[in-house]
């Protein structure tokens, strides 16, 4: 069997797989082959469908630059690869398990997520998703499965900025009035804009992604949407990617747009990416789980792991500028490595229920990270942290979320450095993916840096 005949990762889709879709939803006028760059924003190609079979016979030809795009999109000749080297493609092949109806498009349509393999064999290893698969195959080898749930925050804002040209919470359906106030968890919140809400759902359910319904958040206009916990940390992250790019989707043909910038607002709380993560052996136990409330050795060492990590992560977890605004003391947002029991103002929470069900909910990442790369990290604390056997000390009791650690890098540059610098993240993520990672988000720093602010001019003018 040839390279490109071996099945990928999840195995790949074939035309019997594409044809058996179009015989259950009937035929498509287009469909787009997606990949997923390094921000996590969704890319790719639209086929009509005279041309789609190709996709699931031969793959299709990229250029491998795309999964080291910058924010806005562009290649900076990054580590001397784009213009430099000519840009070379990759092949890119279909998921199996991917190939989903977008109920949001106005005509028959179909997407598949793709992953792409370099052009002499092999997994694609500038992809965040098979990075993730590089990391869970380190806890294959000593008979760990992780099983992994996240919860997106994010914000419905309205259409159209201030006259200043800032983002503003939008106007109820339901009242006829702008939202102002905070009613977390509040029902009559969610009743105005049940409309959208019923179409995310909806969109979700189309596209098998396991979303388990919305709360009202912090601030007006703010919701959060919980995905369930899946077995396979892959498609975990999958579900992760498109329920972002389908809320985005949906929310703009109710004619408002969603963000999930992690501090849209100064005076408001930022958004979210929790993960929660616990481990099965290969006999499907819960390796954190000794039948009581404390959890397992394991579950500590785990924890330990993360702690380790954190600083070095921590240009993965908060992967722009904007991302560290969202750090503050006293406000539900982790500024150091403590862990707890039932306690939301710890970075790694231990949450109380069920033994069989204990995990660590992971509470670092900004909604605006790549889900691919958190997980990777998290994973490779956790594999640290269970291998070295590392301490994680006392689990924390009431605020914890007063004192800054002085070793969190809470500034991008430096967060860059110490991920570029990091032995461990190499040793999990390769030489090569942290360097291209640490040098795009730097010049992507540097460009932002060459814009002068309006504030600039209102003070130093």
């Amino acid at each position: 069997m040839s390279e490109r005949e071996k099945p990928g990762i999840n195995g790949r889709a074939d035309l019997a797989e594409f044809k058996a879709f179009l015989a259950e939803n009937g035929e498509i006028d287009y469909i787009d082959a997606v990949f997923v760059d390094m921000c996590g924003t969704v890319r790719g190609k639209r086929f009509p469908i005279a041309e789609a079979e190709k996709i699931f016979t031969s793959g299709i030809q990229m250029p491998q630059s795309l999964y080291f795009f910058d924010v806005t999109g562009v290649n900076e000749d990054v580590c001397g690869m784009g213009f430099s080297d000519g840009d070379p493609d990759g092949e890119g092949f279909p998921i199996s398990g991917t190939i989903v109806p977008v109920p949001w498009a106005p005509m028959p349509h179909a997407q598949v997520l793709m992953t792409m393999d370099d052009p002499d064999g092999g997994p694609c290893l500038l992809e965040p998703r098979n990075i993730l698969a590089r990391v869970k195959d380190r806890l294959k080898e000593i008979g760990l499965n992780p099983v992994v749930a996240c919860e997106f925050e994010f914000y419905v804002l309205d259409s159209q900025r201030d006259a200043k040209g800032r983002p503003q919470a939008p106007v109820n359906p339901a009242t006829g009035e702008r939202e102002t106030a905070n009613e977390v968890y509040g029902i009559t919140e969610l009743d105005g804009f049940m409309a959208l809400l019923t179409n995310i759902d909806e969109a979700a359910e189309a596209q098998g992604v396991p979303a388990s319904g919305a709360t009202a958040e912090y601030a007006p206009g703010q919701y959060e949407i919980n995905l369930k916990h899946e077995t396979d940390v892959l498609r975990a992250c999958d579900h992760a990617v498109m329920l972002r790019h389908l809320v985005s989707a949906v929310t703009r043909k109710h004619g408002f747009i969603s963000s999930f910038m992690a501090k849209p607002f100064a005076n408001q709380t930022g958004n979210g990416l929790h993960v929660h993560c616990s481990v099965m052996d290969d006999e499907g136990r819960n390796i954190f789980d000794d039948g009581g409330d404390e959890g397992t050795d394991l579950l500590r060492w785990a924890i330990g792991g993360l702690q380790k990590t954190l600083p070095d992560s921590m240009a993965i977890f908060a992967p722009n500028l904007n991302s560290y605004r969202r750090f503050g003391p006293n406000l539900f947002v982790p500024v150091n490595g403590a862990w707890g029991y039932n306690n939301r103002s710890v970075a790694f929470r231990v949450p109380s229920g069920e033994p069989a069900g204990r995990r660590v909910e992971h509470r670092v990442s900004g909604a605006d990270a790549n889900p691919y790369l958190v997980c990777a990290a998290i994973l490779a604390g956790i594999h640290y942290g269970i291998v070295n056997k590392i301490d994680p000390g006392e689990p924390a009791e009431g605020n914890a979320c007063e004192e800054p650690d002085d070793d969190m890098p809470f500034f991008l540059p430096s967060a860059l450095k110490r991920f570029r610098n990091s032995r461990v993240l190499r040793d999990y993520f390769g030489d090569r993916y942290v360097d291209v990672y640490a040098e795009t988000k730097l010049l992507e720093f540097e460009k932002f840096q060459r814009v002068i602010s309006s504030l600039e001019y209102d003070w130093y003018l």
